[in-house]
C-alpha cells in the first residue's frame, strides 16, 4: 500500500517549480514509510510514497516504460491487484516483457495493452495515475468498491490529485476553503456527492476513471456499477458458489512478501476469514495465522449491553481463536490512551474531515498502531454486513418501510435539533438526506418479475453498498494507513459482491435469519457460539471516565463562544445536552453529538477553515 500524488498542467512548464511535488508527497509519508519517489516531465509531476508489500526490491515507483523514441509512460499506483499473476501471463502471451514480480508493473503494462480500459481487467483494491508523454494522456482510476481513496482538484489550467486531501492542500498555490455541501454530506452520513468538505476538491467516485488530454475536456466516466441480473442457481448451488467465491477472494488476498495477520472480533465475518486463512496457511506452509482483537481496560466490569451493542467481543474472539487455532493477541486500550491529545489529533488529521465515530475511530487507530508492530498487512471482515444483509435493520419492518437511508434509523452523527437554525436554513440537513435517499433509489436496477419485497430488499442492499460501505471503507483505510498498516477486505471482491447482490432475498435472508447465506456457506468453519451470536458492532469504551472527559471537553468548548463550530451547532442546545445525568453518554449513539461537536471544532482549527 502506498500514497500517490501529482500535478498535471499542459499550459506551463512544471519543471520550473522545484518545491510543490515534494511538499505534496511528504504529506503521504505515513502511507508509505519505506520509500519516496518522483517523476518529472514538463507538463506532469508524479509523486509516490511506498509501503513495500510485494516484490520488495522490484516494485519501486514511479514506474516507467520508455519507448525507442524516448517517450515514456509513467505510473504511480497504490493498492493491490490480486489477479496480477494471471494478468502477467496473459500480457506475456501478447508480447510484453517483465522485469519484476510486482503488481505495479502489471498495471503499467495493462495500460500499454488496453489504454484507459485497463481498469476493467484488474481485480482488487487500487488507485493509480498514468501520464503518457506520447500524446499527453493523463488518467486517474479508482477501484470498483472504493477501497482505496483518490481525490482531485483543478488548479488554474491544471489538475492536482492525491490519495488524501492533505496532499492537494500542500500545493503552494491551492487555498483551503470550506465547501458547505461537502460538510453536510459527511455529517449527514449520506455519501451522496463527489464533493468534499474542501471547496474545489472532489473525490473520484468508486468504479470511475478520469481521462484528460491536451486541448481536451476532463472526462469522468464510470467503468463499473452494480447490475441487476437474473439469478439462476438453486439454494444449494448458491451456497456452494458463495463459499467458492469467498475462498478464492481470501486466498488471493493472503499473498504478500511481508507478514499477514487477521482482525478477529469473534463475530461471524472475521471468524470465517481467520478460519479460512488458518486452513490455507496450515495446508500450504504448516503455519499458524496471527489474529488480533481489541478491548478496553476494565471493560468486563463496566460493559452494559443494549439493543445496538448486545455483547462484548472479547469472550467470542477468544473462543473463536481457540477453535481455529490461531496465535491470538488482545490489544488492551487504557482510557488514558483513548483521551490523549496526540491520538485524537492523529485521527482528525487522518480523516481530513469532521465526520467521526468518536472513540471507535481513536481505538481503531490505536489497535492498528499496535498491530503494525507485528504485521504489515491485516485481513478484515469489513463489507460482509452490506453484502449479506447483516444489520438488524434488514429485519426491522419499520426501518424497511421508512423512506430514508436505513442506517439513519440507528445512527446519526449529529441530531437535527442541535444544528444551528441559521446554518440549517442554508443547507437543511433533513432535506439533504431526503434528496440523497431518493436520488440513490433512482439508480437501483430491478427485473420485471421482482416482487415488492425483493425490490425493497435490493434497494436496501444497493443503498448500503453504494452509500454506507464507502463511509466504513474510508474510515478503515484512513486509520490503518495513519499507522502504516495495509488492511485488505475480501468481502469487497467484486465478483463476490456482484453474485451475492443478485441472490434473491428469500435465500440471502432465509427464514428471517441474519446472514443465512453466509452462515450456510461457512458453518463448518465456526464454533457454535459464533454461529449463533447476534450482530454486535465494533466495541466502544464503557468507562465512565471517558464520558467525563467528553463532558469536560464540551464544557471547555462552550467556554469559547467565538469558536467557528457554533456557526454549525447551536451553542445553547449543546449546553443543554450536558444536563443529562452521568451515564447518559456511556453509549456511542448518545455520545455522538458531543464527539461530532469536538471533532468539528478541532477540524476547523487544524485546517484553518471558517464557516
Amino acid at each position: 500500500m502506498c500514497g500517490i500524488t501529482g500535478w498535471v498542467d499542459f499550459t506551463r512548464d512544471l519543471l520550473q517549480d522545484p518545491n510543490a511535488l515534494g511538499a505534496m508527497t511528504a504529506t503521504l509519508a505515513l502511507r508509505g514509510p519505506d520509500a519516496s519517489g518522483s517523476w518529472r516531465h514538463r507538463h506532469a509531476l508524479l509523486g509516490h510514497r511506498r509501503l513495500a508489500i510485494i516484490d520488495l526490491a522490484g516494485g519501486v515507483q514511479p514506474m516507467t516504460y520508455q519507448f525507442a523514441n524516448g517517450e515514456q509512460v509513467a505510473l504511480v499506483y497504490t493498492g493491490e491487484v490480486y489477479n496480477h499473476d494471471a494478468l502477467r501471463e496473459r500480457l506475456r502471451l501478447a508480447g510484453h516483457q517483465f522485469q519484476t514480480r510486482s503488481d505495479t508493473e502489471v498495471v503499467l503494462h495493462a495500460y500499454l495493452e488496453w489504454g484507459e480500459d485497463c481498469c476493467e481487467y484488474l481485480s482488487g483494491m487500487f488507485a493509480f495515475a498514468v501520464f503518457d508523454s506520447r500524446d499527453g494522456h493523463f488518467l486517474l482510476v479508482r477501484d470498483r468498491l472504493g477501497v482505496k481513496p483518490l481525490y482531485y482538484a483543478r488548479q488554474g489550467q491544471g489538475l492536482l490529485f492525491g490519495s488524501e486531501i492533505k496532499a492537494i492542500l500542500a500545493h503552494p498555490e491551492f487555498t483551503a476553503a470550506l465547501d458547505v455541501v461537502g460538510l453536510v454530506d459527511g455529517l449527514s452520513l449520506s455519501r451522496a456527492t463527489a464533493r468534499t468538505p474542501f471547496r474545489g476538491i472532489s473525490e473520484l467516485p468508486p468504479g470511475h476513471r478520469l481521462s484528460w488530454r491536451p486541448q481536451g475536456q476532463v472526462k469522468l466516466s464510470r467503468y463499473w456499477q452494480l447490475r441487476r441480473r437474473a439469478h439462476e442457481d438453486d439454494t444449494a448451488s448458491t451456497v456452494q458458489r458463495t463459499r467458492e467465491l469467498l475462498g478464492k477472494a481470501l486466498g488471493e488476498q493472503l499473498y504478500a512478501d511481508v507478514p499477514v495477520c487477521s482482525l478477529l472480533s469473534g463475530g461471524l465475518d472475521s471468524t470465517i476469514l481467520t478460519a479460512m486463512a488458518q486452513r490455507k496457511l496450515r495446508a500450504e506452509q504448516g503455519g499458524t495465522v496471527n489474529s488480533f482483537s481489541v478491548d478496553f481496560v476494565g471493560q468486563a466490569e463496566q460493559f452494559q449491553g443494549d439493543a445496538f451493542r448486545p455483547e462484548r467481543d472479547e469472550p467470542y474472539a477468544l473462543a473463536a481463536a481457540e477453535h481455529i487455532g490461531s496465535q491470538h493477541q488482545t490489544i488492551l486500550i487504557d482510557n488514558r490512551e483513548l483521551i490523549a491529545d496526540p491520538a485524537r489529533e492523529a485521527v482528525y488529521r487522518a480523516n481530513d474531515s469532521a465526520a467521526t465515530f468518536g472513540d471507535v475511530d481513536t481505538s481503531l487507530y490505536l489497535l492498528f498502531k499496535a498491530i503494525r508492530g507485528h504485521s504489515t498487512v491485516a485481513i478484515s471482515g469489513e463489507a460482509a454486513d452490506e453484502v449479506f444483509g447483516g444489520y438488524a435493520w434488514f429485519r426491522d419492518p419499520q426501518a424497511i418501510a421508512a423512506p430514508r437511508m436505513p442506517w439513519l434509523s440507528r445512527m446519526q452523527l449529529l441530531q437535527p435539533e442541535l444544528i444551528n437554525p441559521d446554518f440549517n436554513r442554508q443547507c437543511d440537513f433533513a432535506a439533504y438526506q431526503d434528496s440523497a435517499y431518493h436520488q440513490a433509489l433512482d439508480r437501483v436496477e430491478h427485473l420485471p418479475g421482482d416482487s415488492p419485497q425483493e425490490r425493497r430488499m435490493r434497494e436496501f442492499s444497493h443503498l448500503h453498498l453504494q452509500h454506507w460501505l464507502p463511509i466504513l471503507l474510508d474510515r478503515k483505510d484512513r486509520l490503518s494507513m495513519a499507522a502504516s498498516l495495509e488492511v485488505r477486505v475480501p468481502y469487497t471482491d467484486h465478483e463476490l459482491v456482484e453474485y451475492v447482490h443478485n441472490v434473491p432475498w428469500a435465500i440471502k435472508g432465509k427464514d428471517g435469519q441474519e446472514k443465512w447465506l453466509l452462515k450456510q456457506a461457512c458453518a463448518d468453519l465456526l464454533p457454535a457460539s459464533v454461529l449463533e451470536r447476534r450482530k454486535s458492532p465494533y466495541p466502544t469504551s464503557a468507562n465512565l471516565a471517558y464520558e467525563r472527559f467528553l463532558r469536560a471537553r464540551a464544557q471547555q468548548l462552550l467556554g469559547t463562544p467565538d469558536s467557528p463550530v457554533f456557526a454549525v451547532i447551536e451553542r445553547g442546545r449543546l449546553a443543554a445536552q450536558l444536563n443529562q445525568p452521568e451515564g447518559y453518554f456511556n453509549s456511542q449513539l448518545r455520545r455522538n453529538n458531543l464527539e461530532t461537536a469536538l471533532a468539528l471544532d478541532a477540524w476547523l482549527r487544524l485546517y484553518g477553515l471558517a464557516v
